[in-house]
């Protein structure tokens, strides 16, 4: 079974068969758009896998990556051509984990992390957790076109900041960074021996015709160091199963990892580990059907907007699954999530959560049916009939139209 051949439930369907918050946090009347979930039924590879191991008892803990180190340097290689030492692969239980963990071992007296909002809320938390600082340094933006303000995060490392913790794709915008961003960034963390966390959990989500550069593949060559931190959790929905991995850029940090607590690894689940390895080996094809799906509701969503909400800014996707909506324009306040969820019963993410830089935003999931994305669009523009006006000249955030 393809993505494109499973679950095309309706969301009444899904609500009363699923118990994530996606479909549990807000009254049944309420389409949830929000939380990074997709609606699509799981690859039958990654199925197959975990009822395998609950048939043969084998839900006991882990100690290492074993057989999903080569399973992800294999995928990395095909995909990214970025070849992997497999002795540089640690476990941890979600990207988030991951994060924290390498943050402990990196600053055990604290320091300054730079992260670049609006970008994803858990990162202002995690640093915290991890007894650091945030030092801000937003996205550049201009005619609604994103991009990594360069100079303002080396005026950040000048400035004393140890860590720059990167969004590679860009969780809201769906910025994909080229690889030229990538090398002057690596020139500049190396030159002040920055560490870049990058988180690369998107990844696998990038759209056709688009590159994604791993950027461990262009900082080790500049001196710079760095650790990934991603999982197919989001390229195969799988977030509740629980298994990530981090990967250290080059050899000084690989000896850093190589300090992480066992405990790190033991928290891992089992069933995750050999999801994960289900994905990376045996369900790219569920992977390209699911991105081929999810381009076709960013194209119809686009056309959708301009129909119906065309005073709403749309910055399209460049990976992922995430639509990252501009309401400034038609004057539904700082936080326009609570409005439409409360009178066009969409919930949808709150821009705030992703800094300051989000006010006026909010974010959508695209990872649904094409009727739920319709009926999405309809709610909304029927809530604020008003909002039909014409559309700003850059409306599509600059990007062409995709077909």
């Amino acid at each position: 079974m393809s993505a494109t051949e499973s679950d095309d439930d309706p969301v009444s369907a899904l609500r009363g068969v699923r118990t994530s918050i996606k479909w549990t946090r807000y009254a049944p009347d309420v389409l949830p758009l929000f939380v990074a979930e997709m609606d699509f039924g799981v690859a039958p590879q990654i199925q197959e896998a975990l009822i395998e191991r609950v048939r043969m008892s084998d839900l006991g803990y882990l100690d290492g990556p074993g057989p999903l180190a080569p399973a992800f340097a294999g995928f990395a290689a095909d995909r990214w051509s970025w070849i992997v030492p497999e002795d540089r692969i640690h476990l941890a239980t979600d990207v988030s984990v991951g994060i924290v963990e390498t943050l402990r071992i990196a600053l055990p007296e604290g320091g300054r992390v730079a992260i670049t909002p609006p970008v994803y809320p858990p990162f202002f938390e995690l640093i915290d957790e991890a007894r650091c600082e945030v030092a801000e340094v937003p996205l550049a933006e201009q005619w609604g076109t994103y991009s990594l303000d360069l100079d303002g995060l080396e005026r950040a490392f000048a400035g004393g900041v140890s860590v720059f913790l990167l969004c590679n794709p860009h969780n809201p915008v769906g910025l994909v960074h080229d690889r030229e961003t990538l090398e002057r960034l690596a020139a500049i963390a190396a030159r002040y021996d920055v560490l870049v966390i990058s988180d690369e959990i998107h990844a696998p989500l990038t759209h056709p015709g688009v590159v994604f550069t791993p950027f461990a593949r262009v900082a080790e060559p500049a001196g710079a160091r760095s650790v990934c931190v991603t999982s197919a959790s989001k390229g195969w929905n799988l977030a509740g199963v629980k298994c990530s991995v981090i990967v250290a850029g080059d050899a000084r940090t690989a000896a850093l990892l190589d300090s992480l607590n066992e405990e790190v690894a033991c928290r891992t689940s089992i069933l995750g580990l050999h999801a994960n390895l289900a994905a990376y080996r045996s369900s790219r094809e569920w992977l390209d059907d699911a991105i081929d799906r999810i381009v076709a509701n960013d194209r119809l969503l686009a056309r959708l907007l301009a129909e119906h909400l065309p005073g709403v800014i749309y910055h399209r996707p460049r990976a992922g699954y995430l639509a990252w909506l501009d309401f400034r324009g038609i004057g539904l306040g700082d936080d326009p999530a609570v409005p439409i969820r409360e009178h066009a019963y969409v919930a949808l993410n709150s821009g705030l959560t992703f800094g300051r830089e989000g006010r006026g935003f909010a974010r959508l999931n695209l990872a649904c049916s094409p009727e739920t994305l319709r009926e999405a669009v309809f709610r909304i523009a029927s809530a604020y009939p008003s909002s039909a006006q014409e559309a700003p000249v850059w409306w599509s955030a600059g990007i062409p139209a995709r077909g």
